[in-house]
């Protein structure tokens, strides 16, 4: 894997990238995951770019990503650009970290997400969908993403801070979105303008509101030196490190900033999808509802019943498959030499996986282009999915700290939305088409008809 004595140092195929790769650069800001996916299929699994000062490597084979995110992890930072993009809003939290202080937060924090604990908070992710629910209009032209982006925000609210209020998550809600959708345009400059800068307003008084909410609630807390809850907020005022030290105040700040964005946003994203699926496939959808009948009889769901349906839990693997919420970015720099799939790549090299194209190819799943949940069944008949292949939270030591909350999560609403309504597409509206604003989300606000069940 990693030695001094490489050799073959030849490089990958790839487009010749003149003019430091500017084209390319383009091309990848225009259709990030269309430009990447051409070049898989121009030049294979393993493809080579030049884009400014970068060497850049593509790798699309499952064992490439398994052996560069799994046994290569230590070798390998997160691309300073990326980083530098998203600390403007997560500071330094787990999601930004590297090296010894990203292990201590991570060793921190594992234990306030394992699945007994997560478990702790389906009574309450079920209370605020019934609540949701309840307030939702059917008819032919529902507005789905909005309320899955007002739902998911107020199971985070909830989850993290025991409270809720609707004015201050739309708030929040639409400070998120318009910090996804700068975000992705910064990505493509090599460095950010001053926040000061009078153009940057948007940036500033999203990176504010949000701000503002976390200290608040941070300042509320502290306030209530006998709070009893069991929330996210307060695990995370309870921990101490190995030494005993808990976190300080900015640490505190900075990590609830990145369960807020991450546990709101990435859940809202593919239960927008697995809405589109729904609605676009209604014998999967009438499948699942059948399930649901069979196995909770009406009454409403707990995170011990996800295991017992199978069908859904294939329904929402394949959501997570053909839209996953984060589909590419997962960029990593070399700091040591390596040796991939044959080829040397020095240290410093960008190296670049994709899940939204890995997971669309046709040598792991049969019609990758369609929505098939029983290749999620072992009894199917499917070709057994390679490890590596399906990747929606990642993979190795930095795989999402939260894959736990967010499956349950979105499985519970999506049981209790089955229960109560069935999807189908707005009359006259076209479908969906993917955007990657940082997460996966349709170029145009998603749009459902709602029927109540009988």
């Amino acid at each position: 894997m990693t030695t001094d004595t490489l050799t073959r140092p030849t490089l990958p195929p790839g487009p010749p990238c003149r003019w430091l790769g500017l084209p390319e650069l383009g091309a990848l800001r225009r259709d990030y995951l269309g430009f990447l996916s051409g070049l898989q299929r121009r030049h294979g699994d393993i493809v080579h770019l030049r884009l400014m000062h970068y060497r850049d490597y593509n790798f699309f084979h499952p064992e490439q990503v398994r052996e560069l995110l799994v046994a290569a992890h230590e070798g390998l930072i997160r691309w300073e650009r990326a980083i530098e993009v998203f600390a403007a809003a997560h500071g330094q939290s787990v999601l930004v970290a590297e090296g010894p202080a990203w292990k201590r937060q991570r060793q921190m924090l594992q234990p306030g997400f394992a699945p007994k604990r997560v478990e702790a908070f389906a009574p309450l992710m079920v209370a605020a969908t019934e609540q949701a629910l309840a307030g939702w209009q059917s008819g032919p032209e529902f507005g789905f993403e909005s309320a899955m982006t007002q739902l998911t925000m107020e199971v985070i609210l909830r989850s993290l801070f025991s409270r809720s209020d609707t004015a201050e998550g739309r708030r929040a809600a639409d400070a998120v979105h318009a910090i996804s959708l700068i975000g992705m345009q910064e990505m493509f400059w090599p460095a950010s303008a001053p926040l000061w800068a009078p153009w940057k307003t948007g940036k500033r008084r999203a990176l504010q509101t949000l701000d503002g909410l976390i200290r608040g609630e941070l300042a509320r807390r502290r306030a209530m030196p006998d709070f009893q809850g069991e929330d996210l907020l307060q695990m995370l005022l309870q921990l101490r490190d190995p030494q005993g030290r808990p976190l300080g105040e900015q640490a505190l700040r900075d990590e609830c900033m990145t369960i807020f964005l991450a546990g709101h946003e990435t859940s809202a994203a593919a239960l927008t999808w697995w809405g589109w699926c729904m609605a676009a496939h209604p014998e999967a959808q009438r499948r699942a509802a059948d399930e649901l009948h069979a196995v909770l009889g009406g009454r409403a769901p707990s995170a011990a019943d996800l295991p017992r349906l199978p069908w859904l839990q294939a329904c929402i693997k394949e959501v997570l498959r053909l839209y996953p919420p984060a589909p590419a970015l997962l960029s990593r720099i070399s700091t040591v030499p390596l040796q991939i799939g044959g080829y040397t790549l020095p240290a410093g090299s960008m190296i670049r996986l994709t899940p939204g194209i890995i997971q669309r190819d046709p040598r792991w799943f049969e019609e990758p282009e369609a929505f098939r949940p029983e290749r999620f069944d072992p009894a199917s008949g499917h070709a057994e999915i390679p490890r590596g292949a399906w990747l929606p939270f990642g993979a190795g030591p930095r795989v999402c700290l939260g894959s736990h909350f967010a499956l349950t999560e979105i499985g519970l609403i999506a049981a209790l939305l089955l229960q109560r309504y069935e999807l189908a597409p707005a009359p006259g509206r076209p479908a969906p088409i993917p955007a990657l604003r940082i997460t996966l989300r349709p170029t145009e606000p998603l749009r459902l008809t709602l029927r109540p069940r009988g």
